[in-house]
């Protein structure tokens, strides 16, 4: 449904691009989930799909067309739930939604269906008559989802739309996106939260500097990770360890990226060979923030 092509952009001054030839597609009804620290080139991405920037390399198409043309003839098939306030804080919640479904072109039968059918699913029915500026910030992002989904837009972007929000809030919103995937939409959701990724994700692509670094299935990417051995023993030293893979310390812990075709074996077995007794020993494969500091050697905050 959705295919990027090398895109990229460079903002004026820049001494690098925010983008650099990022290629993806996204199906419909599937979740991408965008990962990257700050700076990665995230928000950039959802600008250039949103309209807010224009493309300066690259393609980007919806259904084989040009987004400028899709844009042109019907911009409401592409909608954002941003972070950020997008709604009229004075009006109250069925004013707002009222307001926009007129600004998306929604008249008679069907914009009064709409209006009740995204009230219903935001569960904004109690609220209907109370003005925005007093919701909670919950309320708040669900009544951004409302409003994005009035025209029922193909393609959903969701950029950072938890922050700040209650536990019971953030488990309402993203049990809604992933319900909007299930119904047939194309969903792209930007979050630094590697918890809700793995929750609603199909398919994961994480950023950094303007690249796409690795990009699946969640299975896919972590099956391609390296195996991990995380051990505790008195008199371990990288130059020990470093026989069997990539090491890194970490507090009293020493994690050792075991090299292909290595097991946690012959490790405990060698270094119980030399005296050395393991007070702990753990082995898997990488954890989502385990590959993503692998690949950026950095956290997703930074």
């Amino acid at each position: 449904m959705l295919e990027l092509k090398n895109l990229g952009h460079r903002y004026p001054h820049a001494d690098a691009a925010a983008l650099a030839g990022v290629s993806l597609a996204v199906p419909r009804g599937c979740v991408m989930g965008l990962l990257g620290p700050n700076g990665a080139g995230k928000t950039t991405l959802i600008s250039h799909l949103s309209g807010a920037l224009a493309v300066q390399s690259g393609e980007i198409r919806i259904d084989g067309q040009l987004l400028q043309q899709v844009r042109a003839k019907t911009p409401t098939r592409i909608a954002v739930a941003p972070q950020d306030q997008a709604f009229y804080p004075m009006l109250t919640v069925a004013e707002n939604l009222a307001c926009f479904a007129a600004a998306g072109g929604l008249a008679g039968a069907r914009r009064k269906a709409r209006i009740e059918a995204c009230t219903h699913f935001a569960q904004l029915e109690q609220f209907a008559g109370v003005r925005a500026e007093r919701l909670s910030g919950g309320l708040k992002r669900r009544l951004n989802l409302a409003i994005a989904l009035l025209p029922e837009p193909e393609l959903m972007l969701f950029d950072e739309p938890t922050v700040g929000v209650d536990p019971q809030s953030r488990a309402f919103i993203l049990d809604a996106i992933k319900s909007l995937a299930q119904q047939g939409a194309a969903v792209i959701y930007a979050s630094h939260y590697m918890e809700e990724i793995e929750a609603i994700a199909d398919r994961v692509a994480i950023l950094d500097h303007g690249r796409v670094l690795r990009e699946g299935s969640l299975e896919q990417l972590l099956s391609k990770s390296a195996m991990l051995l995380t051990l505790a023993a008195d008199g371990l030293d990288a130059q020990r360890l470093s026989r069997f893979g990539a090491v890194e310390q970490g507090g009293v812990h020493w994690r050792i990226h075991l090299r292909e075709g290595t097991g946690p074996g012959p490790v405990l077995a060698a270094l119980e060979a030399e005296g050395i007794e393991v007070r702990h020993a753990e082995f898997g494969r990488h954890d989502l923030e385990q590959l993503f500091m692998a690949l950026t050697h950095r956290s997703l905050r930074d």
